[in-house]
């Protein structure tokens, strides 16, 4: 996507590319959100990555799969660990209470979430390649059933043509994450990340 431009207002909480590629990995599902009028809508899907690419499969009728027909400019959203922080003890809290200074801390530190996103900006389309519909289902086993491998192609040849595969370009990613150390302090600027 050439003109895209949009920054990210946090900064201090923006991470790397390899950082989305990290949650979207993981994320069991992503939300797609397509062009529609009057509204935008937004769909639930189990999507697994190979490099550049998302892949998810569909039954071959239905809204999304009109929407998908126009090929249109998409952006998908993933969400990985989500969890409420235990910065400080009840014991602490009281302290805290006592000084109303200091209760602006509740709000940023207590009442709030630990979390890491990814949202990827691309394109969605039909995969027609008999060949890349397979790497696709392959894909997408791993990713959700990977004990299950052994069974895979045989699967594969008995549903293959009962099946849609959509894949999104990965044109651009943004990734965002809110993290305390053991601390308590928030890990700001990408502090502690290194893929693995």
């Amino acid at each position: 996507m050439s003109d895209f431009n949009r920054e990210m207002r946090r900064k201090d909480r923006e991470m790397p590319r390899d950082f989305g590629l990290h949650v979207i990995d993981k994320a069991t599902y992503g939300t797609m959100a397509i062009p529609d009028k009057p509204y935008t809508y937004s769909v639930p899907l189990s999507i697994a990555r190979y490099e550049n690419t998302l892949y998810f499969h569909s039954a071959p009728a239905g809204k999304k799969t009109e929407l998908f027909d126009q090929e249109p400019l998409v952006c998908v959203s993933f969400v990985g660990d989500v969890e409420v922080p235990e910065n400080y003890t009840n014991e602490e809290l009281r302290e805290l209470l006592k000084d109303p200074k200091q209760w602006s801390m509740l709000a940023r530190n207590v009442f709030t979430t630990q979390y890491e996103s990814a949202m990827v900006y691309g394109k969605v389309h039909q995969v027609s390649d008999e060949e890349e519909i397979k790497l696709a289902l392959r894909t997408i086993a791993q990713k959700f059933t990977p004990d299950k491998m052994e069974f895979v192609e045989k699967a594969i040849e008995a549903g293959i043509h009962r099946v849609r595969i959509y894949a999104v370009s990965i044109d651009h990613v943004t990734a965002k994450r809110k993290k305390y150390d053991e601390e308590g302090v928030e890990m700001k600027f990408q502090r502690g990340w290194r893929e693995n």
